[in-house]
């Protein structure tokens, strides 16, 4: 059985011939998880988003798939024309992050067809071997996944939910999204030592948040010192819905890496047809600028940061 389809939307329009900019939710999220920061982020960019079968209205059986960077795929190449920057939270940077390392291996030519210059990876799940997963990290995830949910929730509500009826919802949300769904976002962590992340040379930003306890800041330091062209800053004051929780700061963080880039190239990819397809800081603290990330970071787990 395959996942649902993916769909896309226009979020906010610029000048004609601007570049665009892809945001993609998490687990058991939707679009709206962008709706705070979204005014905020680089003028310059036409923005778009996708609902993606792990959204908070799709979490059903999307999860008997079980390779989902096609859905993934089918969103970045149903934009029109090029993608210039590709913002991802949570799971879905892990499954853009699986998606590039495949094509590469693959011989693949996905960031050339998609003219993608950048990505910018919201408090993505990474760990450097194998050996750091263990029965605990394993109980951790699944008895307690449910409190990710309640986080969610908590962080979308402004926290006026009433504290039994969030917890009620949050283990309505994580029976929807299921064992299915909920083996593939293990297995995509679990695979993180694995990636080829040296070979994914494209420019990245990994923001992470202070009080993450689902993807603590530890990953994110972790992953942008295993990417060759990565910068990472971890918010003060955020946990994992840095986008909602300090969107001021975050859209700043994106408009200033943005920024760097510089302008892409206006007869690049943009005017290329595609092939059609369905549709580091120095520590715990917020830093004074975006820096190149220390290269010998020490990971911190979810249950460490929690302690």
């Amino acid at each position: 059985m395959s996942a649902p389809e993916s769909t896309i939307s226009l979020r906010r329009a610029a000048a004609p011939g601007a570049p665009r900019m892809m945001l993609l939710h998490g687990l058991a999220e939707n679009e709206s998880v962008w709706d705070a920061c979204l005014a905020s982020l680089p003028a310059s960019h036409e923005i778009w988003s996708a609902s993606l079968p792990w959204s908070a209205e799709g979490v059903t059986d999307w999860g008997v798939d079980v390779d989902l960077t096609e859905r993934l795929r089918e969103a970045l190449e149903a934009v029109p024309g090029a993608v210039d920057v590709v913002v991802a939270h949570s799971m879905s940077a892990n499954v853009l992050l699986d998606l590039l390392d495949r094509d590469g291996r693959a011989d693949g030519d996905l960031l050339t067809r998609l003219g993608l210059r950048a990505l910018v990876l919201v408090s993505p799940f990474y760990r450097r071997s194998a050996e750091e997963f263990d029965w605990q990290t394993i109980s951790y995830y699944l008895n307690d996944f449910h409190l990710i949910m309640e986080e969610g929730l908590r962080v979308h509500s402004g926290g006026r939910l009433p504290a039994d009826l969030q917890a009620a919802m949050a283990e309505r949300v994580r029976d929807r999204v299921g064992p299915h769904g909920w083996l593939r976002f293990f297995e995509l962590y679990l695979r993180t030592p694995l990636l080829r992340t040296s070979a994914i040379t494209t420019r990245a930003l990994v923001l992470g948040g202070e009080h993450d306890f689902a993807a603590p800041p530890g990953e994110a330091r972790t992953l942008a010192a295993a990417l060759p062209d990565a910068d990472v800053h971890v918010l003060a004051d955020s946990g994992h819905f840095p986008m909602i929780e300090a969107a001021d700061r975050f859209a700043a963080r994106v408009t200033a890496f943005v920024g760097s880039l510089g302008s892409p190239d206006p007869t690049g990819p943009a005017d290329q047809p595609r092939a059609h397809r369905p549709a580091g800081t120095t520590g715990s603290t917020e830093p004074s600028g975006t820096g190149t990330a220390h290269r010998a970071p020490v990971p911190v787990t979810a249950l460490e940061h929690r302690r």
